[in-house]
Parts: C-alpha cells; sequence; structure tokens
C-alpha cells in the first residue's frame, strides 16, 4: 500500500503502459500458446534457459510457504468476530496492559464519545490500542518472542486455521482446473460485493472527505522522488503477478484461437479498477480514524499487516453494527487469500504435472504431498515468534529473485527467441500480429523497467529489522540463500542442458536456442476436443468442462 497521494497515478501509470502490460500480455500468449506449464514451456521456447520454469515455480513454492498463513491470520480474526463485543475493543483481557485503552464505541444516536491518547499505529511501543495489543499480543503472542532465534511454543488455535486453509486449498484444487474454476467464480466475485459495501459504509463515516481529499490530492512535488517511481513500478508488478507461473498455467487452458488480448486487457482493467477501488475504501476509513483519534492521515496509516490487523479492525470495532462488518470484511480476505493461493499452488501443480507425467497421473497424491509440507513448514510462521520467520520469507522469498527471473524471461522471448518469431506465434493463435509498441515494449522498455527496479532496490537495501528488533546477520544471509536457490536454477539448468546436449560447443548453444518445435516441425494441433502438444506424451483436454479463460 503506498500513500503518494494523487500525483501517484502518473508514475503508475507510466510504468503500467511500459512494463506491467506488456509482461503480463506476454506471458499470456506463452502459456495459450505452449499450452504447458512454466518448466515445459520454457523448455521449449529456449531449451538453454528451461531453468526459467524451475525458478518461477520454486519462488512460488517459497511463497505458499508464508502467503497462507495470512490467510489463516484472517480466518483467526473471522471465527473470532462471531460474538457480541469484538475481543480487540476492550483492556479487561488477560493478555492486556496497563497501558491499552479500549476503542470507543458508536453510541446509538452516533454521536461520538470523546477518545484520549488513542492510537492505532503497529509501531507503538506502548502497544496503546486494543486492537493492537490483540494483533500482537493475543493472536500473535510476539510479547512472548525475543526474535527469530527464539520462536518459542506453537499456537494451536493458529496451526488448527492453517491447517483448515490447506483442507479448502486442498479439495478445491485435487481434481484439476475444472474444480478450482467453479470455486474461484465465488472468492473472486464476492470481494467487489464487500467492497462496495464498505465503500458506502465509509462515506458515511465522519472525516471521510477528509480521507478521499488526502488520497486524490495531487502532490506533484513526489514524482521528482526515484523512489516514488520504484514504488509504481513495484506496485504494477506485484498486483498483475508476472514471475510466478501462474499466468503461464492457467493461460496453458485457454483454447489455441483464444483471443489472449482482449483478455489481457481484461484483467489489467479489472485490476487496476479494484486497486482504485480499494483506495477509496481504505482512505475513508483511515479519514474516520484521523477524526477519532484527533492525528493526522500519514500518523494513522501504516502498511502490511498493521493495516489489515491493526487499524481496520480497530475502525470497523468503532462502527454501529461493528460484528456484521467485521464478519464481511474478514470473510472477503479470505476470499481474496484463497483466491491467490489457488492461482500459485495451480502454477506449480501444472508446471509439475506437465513436465513429470508421473505426477500428473498421481494429482492428488501429489496435491496431498505438497499441502502436507506447505503445513509442516508453516506451523514455523503459527509459533509464538513465528511473525519473525514470517517477515523473513516476506522479505526474500520473492522479491528480487522474481524480478530476475521475469528479466530472464524478457531476453530469452526478446532477444534468442526472436520478437519477430513470437509475434509470429501470436499472429497464428488470434489472426494479428502484434503492433510496434508491444514489440518496443517486449525489446527495450520491459527490460529497462526491470533493471530499474532491480538496481534501484538493490542500491537501497538495508537489512531485515521489525520495529526496532534488528534480525541477525545469519538470518539475512538464510533469505539471500533463499532468494538466490530460486535465481541459481536459471544458470544450473542451462549447465545441466549443455553438457547434455551432444556437439561442439558452438553446435551445442544452437541446439539449445533453437524452440523444440522447430527441431522437431511438429506445432500443436486440436483434434475433436483434445490439444495435441508437440510431444505426444502429453494431452490437455480443452472442452467446455476444463477449459478456462484467463
Amino acid at each position: 500500500m503506498f500513500f503518494f497521494q494523487g500525483a501517484f497515478l502518473i508514475p503508475y501509470c507510466t510504468m503500467l503502459l511500459v512494463g506491467g502490460i506488456p509482461l503480463f500480455y506476454m506471458e499470456l500468449a506463452l502459456g495459450q500458446f505452449y499450452q504447458t506449464g512454466a518448466i515445459t514451456c520454457w523448455g521449449r521456447l529456449v531449451p538453454l534457459f528451461k531453468g526459467i520454469g524451475y525458478s518461477v515455480v520454486l519462488i512460488a513454492f517459497y511463497v505458499d510457504f508464508y502467503y497462507n498463513v495470512i490467510i489463516a491470520w484472517a480466518l483467526r480474526f473471522f471465527l473470532a468476530s462471531f460474538t457480541n463485543i469484538l475481543p480487540w475493543t476492550t483492556c479487561d483481557n488477560d493478555w492486556n496492559t496497563d497501558f491499552c485503552q479500549p476503542l470507543t464505541i458508536w453510541s446509538n444516536d452516533s454521536s461520538l464519545n470523546s477518545i484520549d491518547n488513542v492510537t492505532v499505529l503497529a509501531n507503538d511501543s506502548r502497544l496503546a490500542s486494543a486492537s493492537s495489543e490483540y494483533w500482537l499480543r493475543r493472536v500473535l503472542e510476539l510479547n512472548h518472542s525475543e526474535g527469530i532465534h527464539d520462536l518459542g511454543y506453537i499456537k494451536w488455535d493458529m496451526a488448527g486455521c492453517l491447517f483448515l486453509v490447506y483442507l479448502i486449498c486442498y479439495f478445491s484444487l485435487w481434481k484439476g482446473i475444472s474444480t478450482s474454476g467453479k470455486v474461484v467464480w465465488f472468492t473472486a466475485l464476492f470481494p467487489y460485493v464487500v467492497l462496495i459495501f464498505l465503500l458506502i459504509r465509509g462515506i458515511t463515516l465522519p472525516g471521510s472527505a477528509q480521507g478521499v481529499r488526502y488520497y486524490l490530492y495531487p502532490n506533484f512535488s513526489m514524482i521528482a522522488k526515484p523512489e516514488v517511481w520504484v514504488d509504481a513500478a513495484t506496485q504494477v508488478f506485484f498486483s498483475l503477478g508476472p514471475g510466478f507461473g501462474v499466468l503461464l498455467a492457467y493461460a496453458s487452458y485457454n483454447k489455441y484461437h483464444n483471443n489472449v488480448l482482449r483478455d489481457a486487457y481484461l484483467a489489467i482493467m479489472c485490476n487496476s479498477i479494484t486497486s482504485f477501488l480499494s483506495g477509496f475504501v481504505i482512505f475513508t476509513v483511515l479519514g474516520y480514524m484521523s477524526h477519532v483519534s484527533g492525528r493526522q492521515i500519514q500518523h494513522v496509516a501504516t502498511e502490511g499487516p498493521g493495516l489489515v490487523f491493526i487499524v481496520y479492525p480497530a475502525a470497523i470495532a468503532a462502527m454501529p453494527g461493528s460484528v456484521f462488518w467485521a464478519l464481511i470484511f474478514f470473510m472477503m480476505l479470505l476470499n481474496l487469500g484463497l483466491d491467490s493461493s489457488f492461482g500459485g499452488s495451480e502454477a506449480i501443480i501444472t508446471a509439475m504435472s506437465d513436465e513429470f507425467p508421473l505426477i500428473r497421473r498421481n494429482r492428488e497424491v501429489f496435491v496431498a504431498l505438497l499441502f502436507l509440507l506447505y503445513f509442516v513448514v508453516g506451523l514455523a510462521s503459527c509459533a509464538q515468534g513465528g511473525f519473525y520467520f514470517f517477515n523473513l520469507l516476506d522479505r526474500y522469498a520473492a522479491g528480487y529473485s522474481m524480478l530476475i527471473a521475469v528479466l530472464f524471461e524478457t531476453i530469452a522471448v526478446s532477444w534468442i527467441y526472436g520478437v519477430d518469431r513470437f509475434c509470429d506465434d501470436i499472429k497464428d493463435m488470434m489472426g494479428h500480429s502484434p503492433g510496434v509498441y508491444w514489440r518496443f515494449c517486449w525489446r527495450f522498455a520491459a527490460p529497462l523497467f526491470l533493471v530499474f527496479i532491480i538496481v534501484y532496490g538493490l542500491l537501497g537495501y538495508e537489512p531485515l529489522t521489525y520495529e526496532g528488533y534488528v534480525y541477525p546477520a545469519w538470518a539475512n544471509v538464510l533469505g539471500w540463500i533463499i532468494a538466490g536457490s530460486s535465481v541459481a536454477m536459471i544458470p544450473a539448468v542451462a549447465l545441466y542442458q549443455y553438457f547434455n546436449t551432444s556437439g561442439t560447443h558452438l553446435q551445442r548453444l544452437k541446439i539449445l536456442t533453437t524452440p523444440w518445435r522447430d527441431e522437431h516441425d511438429d506445432d500443436p494441433i486440436s483434434i475433436n476436443g483434445l490439444h495435441i502438444l508437440s510431444d505426444p506424451a502429453q494431452v490437455r483436454l480443452t472442452s467446455p468442462v476444463a477449459s478456462v479463460d484467463v
């Protein structure tokens, strides 16, 4: 979440045009053309860079170790909301300290009671608000840990929530895209209903207009700051999601002649509108919290888990009908989280199934073992000091490594496979070739866009900290090992491919930079609803039941 006001739309739209849209379209087109997951797709596109597929799958693998913990937190809050009084509104609980101050509830006539010295900032060392104490001392129990070296006991209430999350994921994905596609209809659409409800409620709150003004008022002096452009590029990149293998996986189930450009435009438009709408929902509430606490919005605003599990619950608790709003808000978070989790997991399952027929024949067993492994590792984040472990993975698992993987994707497509050949592939699917804009972005703008983010981010790198706690050196080293392991798959697999290819050095390079389908002269064809790939061993059912248009 970024707080740069209306002027932020200028760098955001610029980065969307030069980097976000072209990369999004590129991955969708690759997935649809090759009709396979990430590993097999890159192995056929540029065999030398087959490691890109393994890299993005490993990144998605690491992300799932901690991402579902966020969903478990949302589930924990959702279950706790089934009560007459929300537990994060009072200070008479056994987890509260002497510094706790209860959140004042609106009276029935909607007159605002006085609030003294209330703070909702996650970084308040006194843990003054009831919502912050509930989050830090009840849900996380972070006060029982001294750092990442002291994880403490596993919180079995959180472990139970995490297990339930993986149970939902398993029964949504075990049978394949046909089951997850049906579930996604609900998980993707329900949050929009809740957002509209929350927006209507938010604009009726006192102080909401102040929040909207802060959100929309342009501060053009911010445009001159390079970090604003980096934040805009990062926001575009991570919201659209290239580099996780998700776009390749879902697009691989499209029909071969599907209009993938239309899908790209539609998905990007929905993503941008949703982000803009969410900004209104958030800032109406932040304006209200500013009005309640008497503090400026920039001092009320925070980002990350603090916004979702401290600031917003505090605002909800101070509304009339707080229990109802809490239930639908955390239900929305659950649906949003599960929707994203399905995508990341399906990217791994599809890539591994397409590459290894044994996994494809035993999908249910593979999915069960995968989620069991996730759950076991996720228990570390369910411990009393688990948030420190979660924060480590969040920082290193999918940051620079994903950016570097996608940079190699653009190099492989634009400079080895060739933009002209890629455009011919798209023409074969859709009947028309991409124009100058797409060619320029794929060849020049998108790679520069990625290099800009990577270099600026590395120049500004600082060791990991959290609220005054400085992570030990070994923790940062572990983080870089996690980040480096996924990137290392690219050169490692390239060397493996090179030494397992016969011929002279030049012959090997020529073979490994020649698309697999050119060697075999066997393009994909469709016969009676079965999409037959270049590899006769691989068959994808694209009947209306299993086909999903991204």
